[in-house]
């Protein structure tokens, strides 16, 4: 099993923020015993999100992508899975209404933009939030005949790490 690790954030490219994630996943890959022998960063483009997942997944099993799925207009991973797998994106309305009870019992007005973040390729499972709005995702697919998977993370390092740990490592392990 070979696993590859794609950080997403134009904030990544410029410096603005230190992509400690990167390492952190990789290091527990490699407890794990899964080979990783690729890293990389990608701006929030969609067109170039597409094609580093395209590139990651020819290369290897397994790809986790971590952020960009929050509910701005620059967050795109969902989408760029969606048009890896070559899927609709559509509503889960289980993740909306956590979405919205989470806003609801801080006393916050949800702003509408919030539930894109309850967008679902077809043929993905959801990883339930358990820190913050943003789901994960395990989004199994075909390529050449081969089965491979891609992995969402949240970029935030909580609640990445817990996703990871929780859901995205037994996964792996368990197709390994």
């Amino acid at each position: 099993m070979r696993c590859e690790v794609v950080a997403v954030g134009t904030e990544l490219l410029l410096g603005q923020i230190v992509d400690t994630n990167s390492s952190w996943i990789g290091e527990q890959l490699a407890l794990a015993g899964i080979d990783s022998f690729f890293q990389t960063k990608v701006g929030d483009n969609h067109a170039r999100l597409v094609a580093t997942l395209r590139h990651a997944l020819d290369r290897s099993d397994a790809v986790i992508v971590c952020g960009g799925l929050g509910p701005t207009h620059d967050d795109l991973t969902r989408e760029a899975i969606a048009a890896v797998m070559g899927a609709q994106l559509v509503p889960d309305e289980q993740v909306a209404e956590v979405i919205r009870e989470m806003f609801a019992s801080r006393g916050r007005r949800m702003a509408e933009n919030n539930l894109r973040q309850a967008l679902v390729p077809v043929g993905a499972t959801v990883i339930p939030q358990t820190r913050g709005t943003a789901p994960g995702l395990i989004c199994p697919l075909v390529l050449d005949g081969a089965p491979k998977v891609v992995y969402a993370v949240p970029g935030v390092p909580h609640e990445m790490k817990d996703m990871v740990v929780r859901a995205v490592l037994p996964d792996l392990l368990g197709r390994a």
